[in-house]
């Protein structure tokens, strides 16, 4: 699994378009509020979620497989026992990376994911991390043993 802050910081820099699999367009839910933050950071984000016809004004679709153009990550916001054909629709259809989120863990997917090449990160908040390795945490963040003067590269 990539954990390391190196990792991530890459993951994040490089995977700008995210399919989020679980997105709810409640604005209370976790993958909402998340969703729309990445959104406001200049992500594009693609909802999966066959419950809506649209989110956070893009057109949400119902199966990864349904996407009509190149997604570079998946972030889940599913149950652990949800993660491992979505890690096959993941693969593909040509991801780079397959994130599940906080609370959520399938090993299984995670070594299907690597096998194919994959980066797969697990039980992390992808609106936390950038937030943490990009400086948005502010004060809140100053326990993270990344905060630097310096701005990351």
């Amino acid at each position: 699994m990539a954990d390391d802050i190196a990792t991530l910081r890459r993951i994040l820099k490089t995977c700008r378009t995210i399919a989020v699999v679980g997105l709810s367009a409640e604005w209370h839910r976790p993958s909402y509020f998340a969703a729309k933050y990445m959104q406001s950071h200049g992500f594009r984000i693609v909802p999966v979620n066959p419950r809506y016809a649209e989110i956070l004004g893009e057109r949400c679709y119902a199966r990864l497989e349904d996407i009509p153009f190149a997604v570079d990550m998946v972030d889940v916001f599913r149950k652990p026992a949800d993660v491992l054909p979505i890690a096959r629709s993941a693969v593909a259809i040509g991801a780079k990376c397959l994130w599940q989120q906080l609370g959520v863990q399938n090993l299984e997917a995670d070594a299907l994911a690597r096998a194919a090449g994959l980066d797969s990160v697990m039980d992390r908040c992808v609106k936390i991390e950038y937030a943490r390795l990009f400086g948005g945490l502010n004060w809140v963040g100053v326990d993270t043993r990344v905060i630097s003067a310096r701005r990351p590269v």
